[in-house]
């Protein structure tokens, strides 16, 4: 009877494909390695009658090509995983993005439409999926088989992880670092539903306000509105159309603005400081928390997309 493991991602055959070239590889170095071992330690034994002869010389080109050999086939393999790993880690404009914060020991998720689950994540079929993930004390890892994806999920930094789920049902869910006494309690389900019973999820789940609305409250509430959205007597940068744009620094760099660009500028604004701007932000660490953190990314997500509007 065949032996296969559970696949629900349309990327995952190729990952599994990568797999067992490595296995195969290894097996074949194995193989002979250890054949030639066995046939020299049978060959040459102790009591062996066979003539051994006179010590030929010394002579590299055995050594050589064994040694080239095996380096091409091991960068081949590297090249293999690259270009998949490039591949599934490339953005697509048209990803449904949702963010992930994990801690000790659960997995806390928010929709955009402010649907919130804890351990977990409903998402529809055939879609393209963005998690955008962070972590509130440690590091963990999100981690679903099925999908064959797998990232670190670390404190103080965004993370983002894509998948495209192209069977329904209900996956488990893991984090696959150590992350305290409790790291095997942190498990939880992804749900992969038709995009009719999604819709009708969000729908059921969503009678609060957007996390670009939420977003918007705390905006206002942190004092970001009187600085950037113009009016106030402090120069900062407009952020309307900001999100996705090429932002340059002040080293005459260019940056992506993307979430980890704006959530660094809102946490650490002196490592990033926008050219012809002076450095007067003030540092939000350890004053806002991760869940008002996606809000605010959220926000002014919104903002752009209002300005192409």
């Amino acid at each position: 009877m065949k032996l296969t493991l559970p696949l629900a991602a349309s990327t995952g055959a190729e990952t599994d494909d990568l797999l067992l070239g490595l296995v195969g590889v290894s097996i074949a170095v194995l193989a002979l390695v250890f054949g030639l071992m066995g046939f020299y330690i049978i060959r040459y034994r102790h009591n062996s009658p066979i003539d051994r002869g006179a010590l030929e010389e010394k002579s590299f080109r055995f050594e050589i090509s064994w040694t080239i050999a095996t380096l091409v086939v091991f960068f081949g393999l590297f090249i293999w995983g690259s270009v998949i790993y490039v591949r599934q880690f490339q953005p697509t404009g048209n990803a449904l993005k949702i963010y992930v914060i994990a801690k000790q020991w659960m997995w806390k998720i928010e929709h955009a439409g402010g649907q919130r689950e804890i351990n977990a994540l409903h998402v529809p079929i055939d879609t393209p999926v963005e998690l955008v993930m962070t972590s509130e004390d440690v590091i963990h890892d999100f981690f679903v088989p099925v999908f064959r994806v797998k990232r670190d999920v670390l404190p103080g930094q965004y993370e983002t992880l894509r998948f495209r789920a192209d069977r329904a049902g209900t996956y488990h869910l893991f984090c696959s670092q150590f992350c305290g006494t409790d790291h095997s309690n942190m498990i939880g389900d992804v749900v992969v539903m038709p995009a009719k019973a999604y819709a009708d999820w969000l729908t059921s789940n969503g009678a609060g306000d957007t996390l670009a609305d939420q977003g918007k409250i705390l905006f206002i509430r942190y004092g970001c509105a009187g600085c950037h959205l113009g009016g106030g007597t402090v120069r900062a940068p407009s952020l309307a159309g900001l999100y996705g744009s090429p932002v340059p620094l002040s080293d005459g760099s260019t940056v992506l603005a993307d979430d980890r660009y704006i959530r660094d500028s809102i946490m650490y604004p002196k490592q990033q400081i926008v050219a012809s701007y002076e450095p007067i932000m003030p540092s939000f660490a350890n004053v806002i928390p991760e869940n008002d953190l996606v809000r605010l990314v959220a926000y002014i997500h919104s903002l752009a997309e209002e300005k192409r509007g």
